[in-house]
């Protein structure tokens, strides 16, 4: 394939385009929670982030999510505004799955942009902090729902699903009802609680290492019995075992990033970056795991691998594998 091939030129154009939007709307979301009071007409650019969001999936959601993991697995600086996003994105994506109705789906997603409001700061500074939090912090954590709730409502913030679900977030649930039979605030509590900590788990912080996205399933289903399932069950359904964006350790005892799904949740589209020795390659080599040899034979948390990832051909190449549709997206 030439260099200059239409199909590179294409991927490479919109590979710039997506980096600068996802970058932007966080951006944008990290003024927002940084100083809300600060901000004239909160809610309606609230909502504008979440139109923005919205485009940037509809547009390619591999892309999406493969970006999106390799900054909840990358980012420490500015934790709470990568974090909301991350959130944001899985509860829209997840709102399709379970067919939430489109009020619901909205207050899910907004409640996700919105959950540590309450905490903004504090959240960013426990990602950089090494040492247990102190009583302060963990009053401050344990308050953070309700003193969202408040401030949103100061805002003026009158969805009631939306500060419901904000207020709901980490409050234990003892109901083993199936989502569709629980009242709209609790299944939405549920979802966005699951998320919360699914995200959470693959985020690095100072004080530990981010997990695999697969030991983050296994560990919120083992954590949330029945109802933890459910959720778990749909997220992995709909992003897959190993998303976009992760990294996987193959058959081959090559270690390649998943860039794009395919109809079976185990067997996506992956590039191969370091070669059986843990040596870099010089270029990544594209696997379809669906047709064959080589398989994925476990996940890894992003410290597994010390080198900078090739970020821009990592992209690249999932966006021309799309073009040339060489996999089927699930």
């Amino acid at each position: 394939m030439s260099a200059h091939s239409p199909h590179i030129e294409s991927a490479d154009s919109e590979y710039e385009d997506l980096i600068g939007q996802w970058s932007d709307l966080e951006s944008a979301l990290a003024i927002l929670l940084a100083r809300p009071r600060c901000v004239r007409d909160f809610g309606p650019k609230l909502r504008q982030c979440d139109h923005w969001l919205q485009d940037l999936v509809a547009h390619d959601i591999d892309a999406a999510l493969y970006l999106m993991f390799q900054l909840a697995s990358t980012s420490t600086v500015g934790y709470s505004a990568a974090h909301a996003l991350v959130c944001a994105t899985l509860c829209h994506i997840l709102a399709q799955q379970l067919q939430l109705p489109m009020h619901e789906r909205d207050s899910l997603v907004r409640a996700a942009f919105t959950m540590n409001i309450g905490m903004t700061a504090l959240q960013d500074e426990l990602a950089q902090q090494r040492e247990p939090l102190t009583p302060e912090q963990r009053a401050a954590v344990d308050r953070h729902p309700q003193v969202g709730q408040d401030l949103l409502e100061d805002l003026h913030i009158s969805d009631e699903l939306w500060l419901e679900v904000v207020a709901l977030h980490h409050r234990p649930s003892t109901d083993s009802a199936r989502l569709a039979q629980l009242p709209a605030p609790e299944r939405l509590a549920r979802i966005l609680s699951t998320i919360d900590r699914y995200a959470a788990m693959i985020s690095p912080r100072k004080s530990r290492e981010g997990r695999s996205a697969t030991d983050s399933v296994r560990a919120m289903a083992g954590h949330d019995s029945e109802f933890g399932d459910e959720v778990s069950q749909a997220l992995v359904h709909t992003v897959g075992l190993c998303p976009p964006g992760t990294l996987v350790r193959l058959d081959n005892a090559e270690t390649a990033v998943v860039l794009r799904r395919s109809e079976q949740p185990a067997l996506p589209l992956v590039a191969s970056v370091l070669d059986a020795r843990g040596q870099a390659l010089p270029e990544p080599r594209l696997y379809h795991t669906l047709r064959g040899q080589p398989r994925i034979q476990s996940a890894l948390a992003r410290s597994a691998v010390t080198v900078d990832l090739p970020q821009r051909a990592m992209v690249r190449l999932g966006l021309f594998a799309a073009h040339r549709s060489d996999t089927v997206a699930g």
